[in-house]
């Protein structure tokens, strides 16, 4: 009997399934359920002040969830190797939907962006979806040129040029925020891809007087720079969102003010439910309260990351790489809100994911999860294979 008879009879015999990880799990389910008690705290006063019913924003807080539970469900039952497969296909449908913002009558115009296509009964921003679209095809691309991309500098050229086209797509809309989110994953996947850091020193210096251009000649950017440079210096005007959010975190103290008892968000302090949902956690459950949510995100980014090693190391590269991408994503998010909630970052107009109110990014951040958690199945499946494989060869003495 050979080494691969006995393999494959071990295969066939197994036919072991996959977990999924219960830890990441939880961590989701406790971002989630934290989210749920934050925003009906937080939007009551908005919805009310809005004559919109009391629960309006709790309502479709919780119908975007179940939407992304429903995404997310997919998301675990479809198998990473078909999306390898597609993803060139998939990274066109990235940009289609990028560009479909421009479109008259299907993009919308809020507040001078165009970040949004109607889909009848509500908005969608189709960046959230760019962003997992766009990690499944770097994964694929680092597979496919795992040795150019580790050796050489044109090895990383393309995927910086993806990225940088669909950068060049989000600052037309504008969207700065997102386009400096998708920079950093880009740069974070390469490098644990195994790319040299000298040659993403090199592709990366020119890139610094474009974003710096690019911050600069928006007033409204330049404004937020400013006021977050010194709020205090004009509290009542550009200063005015961060001056009332410090004021918020200051109030919770040590525990908090109670849950509910929020001030801050009485009309003072603007996307209470949205943005600067983390201010008003602050105040209502205090230093604690802050503690557990960078306990939890740390908990789901870090096994994501630990999920991702571990695929690598058994050869699944894709799942490996995929499993970084969504895990820089989040924390890279959660961390720019957080830092903007705290004063320490300018204002970007990203979310806290899992937890502020909103659609395309609670839908999406759900499905980004979901495909965490098929890594874990199909990594828990390759490890209980391998191992299955490894007694055949310990019983019938065939080594390889």
């Amino acid at each position: 009997m050979t080494d691969t008879d006995v393999q494959t009879q071990a295969m066939r015999r197994s036919e072991l399934p996959g977990r999924y990880d219960r830890g990441l799990l939880l961590a989701a389910l406790g971002l989630a359920g934290l989210g749920v008690v934050m925003v009906a705290s937080s939007s009551i006063p908005v919805a009310d002040q809005e004559h919109i019913g009391a629960m309006y924003y709790l309502t479709r807080h919780l119908v975007f969830l179940a939407l992304g539970t429903v995404l997310a469900t997919i998301a675990m039952r479809t198998e990473l190797e078909w999306v390898e497969r597609y993803s060139f296909l998939l990274l066109l449908v990235a940009f289609v939907l990028l560009l479909s913002v421009f479109v008259p009558g299907l993009g919308m115009k809020i507040n001078g962006a165009r970040r949004w296509i109607h889909l009848g009964i509500s908005g969608f921003q189709p960046v959230e979806a760019v962003k997992l679209l766009l990690i499944c095809y770097l994964a694929s691309y680092l597979v496919r040129h795992r040795e150019s991309v580790q050796r050489k500098l044109f090895g990383v050229v393309k995927p910086v040029l993806v990225a940088g086209f669909t950068v060049a797509l989000l600052l037309a809309q504008p969207d700065f925020g997102s386009a400096a989110l998708i920079v950093a994953t880009t740069i974070g996947m390469v490098w644990l891809g195994g790319a040299r850091m000298r040659n993403l020193v090199l592709l990366g210096t020119p890139l610094m007087p474009a974003l710096a251009w690019a911050a600069m000649t928006e007033d409204y950017r330049v404004k937020r720079l400013t006021s977050f440079l010194d709020p205090w210096a004009d509290p009542f005007n550009d200063g005015f969102q961060l001056t009332q959010a410090l004021i918020a975190i200051g109030r919770g103290e040590w525990f908090g003010v109670g849950l509910g008892g929020s001030v801050q968000k009485l009309f003072y302090l603007p996307e209470a439910h949205t943005d600067f949902i983390l201010a008003v956690i602050a105040e209502e459950l205090g230093l604690a309260g802050i503690v557990l949510v960078i306990a939890l995100f740390g908990w789901l980014c870090g096994r994501g990351l630990m999920l991702g090693t571990r695929a690598v190391e058994r050869g699944l590269y894709f799942q490996g790489y995929v499993a970084y991408g969504v895990s820089l994503c989040i924390a890279l998010q959660a961390m720019v809100s957080i830092g903007v909630n705290l004063g320490v970052l300018p204002t970007k107009g990203l979310t806290l994911p899992l937890i502020s109110s909103g659609g395309s990014s609670v839908m999406m951040t759900c499905a980004m999860v979901g495909v965490l958690l098929r890594v874990s199945y199909e990594l828990a499946r390759e490890e209980a294979r391998s191992a299955a494989v490894e007694r055949e060869r310990q019983e019938t003495g065939v080594w390889a």
